[in-house]
């Protein structure tokens, strides 16, 4: 009875937080972590000690898969080269360094222990990451910071393991790299079967609580086996959520997508604020123990803090080269547009003198798209005017090839408009560097240690300082730095390409009422669906249809929303909009499908 009544003030205490911690403008999360160190210190409270598989196994992998699922795949793969450079160069670096400094302060420890601690502290978190997206961060920073914390776990924890094995017995450098390889390829291979065998199995399935059911298994079936096999769960579980994400709006129905989004919100908020809220609880425990064996915790305090500031240093020395190469490939795409554009001018005039719909033969359908190939006039070097040569022919032996090269020049045009749009300068530098928390992950990696680890309790103490302090500090100053750094206002931008994606839309509708035989026959279909798409591009606002309405359309309407819906997908897969207004366009249509499918419920 007790521990339910506990479990009971847990939650109503995780929902006040984030009540009171706007109010008082205090992030929910540092509150939460505030009071339970506040309550760890009431003398009839007794300590809390946590089984850290409890968090490693049971909280990180839905978390991260649940992260995974809702971060848009466009921008994942736009800024992942900046996010693998974050997730495993700066982690390896930064383990080292601090490696050698805790060696160096406590010399009861050796280099490799010392090493596994800065493992420990050195990735940033994806549950802290949460705080810098509630303050408005940019959201290229965003999707940056959210990538590095999903995948940079793998590289801290497979240099974990490899360290306490070092301090038990001789590892080889190739050894660690080629068991870093495995972590990886494994898990995405695992991770990758599970993703699409998820969607496989839930669109088959049409009753979207069981479907939501099926989901929360996921990120386990993705984690035990990837453990099992020497891979990284962890990752396995992200690239299960990135695979469902980017394609549950094409296999799961909106009654489903809408299901998933409610019931997993309701999971992240729980597991979120249940993890700090244990941080703080278990303050109290690892004082005591260090107390006992060191008789104080000032060097726990001091290292903690030197170690923390030690991480920041070395994430800013990083990051500045890093932010400089970005740019530089921001300006080199910028040279490159006019080619990109002469480019797609003469694919779109070849592809004007290809026959309209060319029927293909069997051989055709079977026959594998062949690359199209640009030679030059002479059998010398090629020179610029050679470059934009593709003949009508080409595309008429092959039409797929064409359409591919054309949608890889389109998506090419869209990144280059992205990077320029949000560019990453010495602002967003440092928010990247001062937003990069760490914090549940590197406590449940300390307590991971072997009990026989010398000083185990004064190391797993450190990881606490680093990152209570981390949440503190750098989240509780993190909006205060926004607001200095005045970054630059994108709504008018956002607003502008709202607009068009809305004119779009309705073009799409347009084509689908000329081609309809419903419309014909029924004029006033015609008019009304007009009218809803005039009033959502003037207002942003699609209401859904009257439940008035008759059969003819509903049909038409639902023809609509699918043509609408896959162009969406295609403008997703192309990078043409941003991803923001994507998922709000998406939304929407599956709002008003959900009211069409209650409409046909009530009839």
């Amino acid at each position: 009875m007790e521990k339910i009544l506990l479990v009971i003030l847990a939650v109503l205490g995780i929902a006040a937080a984030h009540v009171l911690g706007p109010r008082i403008r205090i992030a929910p999360p540092l509150l939460l972590v505030v009071v339970g160190a506040l309550i760890g210190i009431l003398p009839f409270v007794s300590d809390v000690d946590i089984d850290p598989e409890w968090i490693l196994v049971g909280v990180l992998p839905p978390l991260l898969y649940s992260a995974a699922v809702s971060m848009p795949t466009m921008d994942f793969r736009r800024d992942f080269t900046a996010i693998s450079a974050l997730s495993v160069v700066l982690v390896l670096v930064s383990a080292v360094i601090l490696g050698v400094f805790f060696h160096w302060v406590l010399p009861d420890i050796s280099l490799a222990t010392g090493i596994a601690l800065g493992a420990i502290v050195s990735p940033t978190d994806a549950v802290a990451t949460s705080i810098a997206k509630r303050l408005g961060v940019p959201g290229r920073v965003i999707a940056v910071l959210e990538g590095e914390s999903l995948l940079n776990d793998a590289t801290a924890l497979v240099l974990l393991r490899a360290a306490v094995a070092a301090t038990a017995a001789g590892i080889s450098f190739g050894m660690v790299a080629l068991s870093f390889v495995w972590a990886v390829l494994g898990a995405v291979l695992v991770g990758g079967v599970i993703g699409w065998c998820n969607l496989w199995v839930r669109r088959r399935i049409p009753d979207a609580t069981v479907n939501t059911a099926i989901s929360f298994t996921v990120p386990y079936l993705a984690y035990l086996p990837a453990e099992e096999l020497g891979a990284s769960g962890l990752v396995a579980a992200v690239t299960a959520g990135l695979i469902t994400g980017a394609g549950a709006v094409k296999y799961l129905s909106p009654q489903h997508r809408l299901s998933d989004t409610q019931n997993w919100r309701t999971v992240e908020f729980l597991a979120e604020g249940g993890v700090f809220l244990l941080m703080g609880l278990e303050l109290s425990g690892l004082i005591e123990a260090v107390r006992d064996e060191h008789r104080g915790i000032t060097t726990a305090l001091w290292i903690g803090l030197a170690a923390l500031a030690i991480t920041m240093v070395v994430r800013a020395v990083y990051v500045t080269p890093l932010i400089w190469w970005l740019d530089r490939i921001a300006r080199r795409g910028s040279a490159m547009r006019p080619y990109l554009e002469t480019m797609d001018a003469k694919i779109a005039e070849k592809a004007a003198k290809v026959p309209n719909d060319p029927v293909p033969s069997d051989a055709d359908r079977t026959r594998p798209p062949r690359p199209l190939r640009w030679r030059p006039r002479s059998g010398g070097k090629r020179t610029d005017e050679d470059r934009p040569r593709i003949s009508t022919e080409a595309f008429a032996a092959n039409p797929a090839a064409a359409q591919h090269y054309r949608s890889r020049v389109t998506r090419a045009l869209a990144d280059i408009d992205y990077y320029t749009a949000a560019p990453m300068g010495p602002k967003e530098g440092t928010i990247v560097v001062w937003a990069g928390m760490r914090g549940v992950v590197t406590l449940a990696a300390a307590q991971t240690l072997p009990d026989d680890t010398p000083s185990r309790a004064l190391l797993v103490l450190i990881a606490f300082v680093v990152a209570a302090a981390s949440l503190i500090v750098q989240g509780g100053t993190l909006g205060w730095l926004i607001r200095m750094l005045r970054l630059q206002d994108l709504t008018d931008d956002l607003a502008a390409e709202h607009d068009r994606l809305r004119s779009e839309l309705a073009r799409t509708a347009q084509n689908v009422l000329a081609e309809s035989d419903l419309a014909a026959r029924y004029p006033w279909v015609r008019e009304r669906i007009e009218r809803m798409e005039q009033q959502a591009e003037e207002d942003g606002n699609i209401t859904g249809a009257n439940l008035t309405y008759r059969q003819a359309f509903e049909d038409v309407r639902r023809a609509t929303i699918t043509a609408q819906r896959e162009a969406l997908l295609r403008m997703r897969d192309d990078g043409t909009y941003h991803s923001s207004l994507l998922t709000q366009e998406l939304q929407q249509l599956d709002a008003e499908e959900i009211s069409l499918d209650l409409r046909l419920g009530d009839d």
